[in-house]
């Protein structure tokens, strides 16, 4: 079990993070138009895996906000957008925004996600909740970066998830 906190409170990870050189773990999720989609759907590509515990918290729409930014500049790579938000919820923030350059994709029916990345909040009252992380995967789903944002309301080092798709 790992732990992050919340305003330095505890939370409970269930899970571990896949790690830098691992293979991705398979996942299955929602996108907007309520088709499953899997790694295979995103073949060819690099994956930037934004995975946070809802786009309507603030840190989490920050972080929607700056990947879509960044993405604009990134050859051959999709920035994805994990949370357990309803699809519909995950659209109308993004067509609000203007967010055109991240793909949202839920853990609505496919709450295995969660615990197979490493991201299942547990034990506490967010649980069914994305801890807040990053991965990033080669063209082939090999590990470049991965982060468990350690303080939940905190954002991720874009930065260095970015360094190595350079």
């Amino acid at each position: 079990m790992q732990q992050i906190t919340r305003a330095g409170e505890p939370l409970d990870v269930a899970g571990t993070l896949p790690a830098k050189g691992q293979a991705a773990p398979a996942m299955t999720l929602t996108n907007t138009d309520l088709q499953d989609v899997t790694l295979a759907t995103y073949a060819g590509k690099r994956k930037v895996l934004n995975i946070i515990p809802s786009v309507d918290t603030p840190t989490c729409a920050m972080s929607t906000r700056h990947f879509n930014e960044l993405a604009s500049n990134l050859a051959d790579t999709v920035v994805l957008v994990v949370s357990a938000d309803l699809p519909f919820a995950a659209k109308r923030f993004c067509g609000a925004e203007g967010l055109d350059n991240v793909e949202t994709l839920s853990t609505f029916r496919h709450p295995e996600f969660r615990e197979a990345w490493g991201v299942a909040l547990c034990n506490n009252p967010m649980e069914g909740l994305c801890a807040r992380a990053v991965v990033v995967l080669d063209a082939d789903n090999r590990v470049l970066h991965s982060e468990l944002v350690s303080e939940l309301k905190n954002e991720p080092d874009y930065e260095a998830a970015l360094a190595v798709l350079s």
